[in-house]
């Protein structure tokens, strides 16, 4: 098993993340039991998070039901979850998604899952931590 597999199944180190690319993660996931999406999320971000995330019917296009919506995810198969962010909103709707997110990986690490949010930032603009270092 790869480091960066081994890291994406530890729950205890779920959390926000940034990585230049998604190959690494692809290639290290692709035989693993994780649930790995990419998304992406610009203008309508409840509506695209909805449609590519399969949320339900019930869900109520708002910050309290996203995180609603991330802390069951019962309808997604998987171990864990890793969230690829290829493109994301801006200002402060990027900063409330990363606070939705962070709780969220709070959440699934308390219970024993693994949950990642990746921003895929190859410029490394956004003020995250590094999923891994890359060569």
């Amino acid at each position: 098993m790869s480091k960066l597999l081994a890291r994406l199944r530890d729950a205890t180190r779920s959390g926000v993340y940034r990585a230049s690319g998604d190959a690494d993660i692809l290639d290290s996931t692709r035989e693993s039991d994780l649930d790995v999406v990419a998304l992406q999320v610009e203008k309508d971000i409840f509506g695209e998070l909805a449609r590519e995330l399969g949320f339900p019917e019930w869900f109520g296009r708002n910050w309290d039901a996203l995180e609603d919506c991330l802390g069951d995810l019962s309808w997604r198969d998987g171990e864990g979850h890793v969230l690829l962010f290829r493109s994301w909103p801006s200002g402060d709707e990027l900063g409330t998604l990363i606070d939705v997110l962070r709780s969220s990986a709070e959440y699934w690490a308390g219970r024993g899952r693994p949950f990642f949010a990746v921003f895929l930032d190859p410029q490394r603009a956004l003020a995250l931590p590094d999923l891994y270092r890359e060569a």
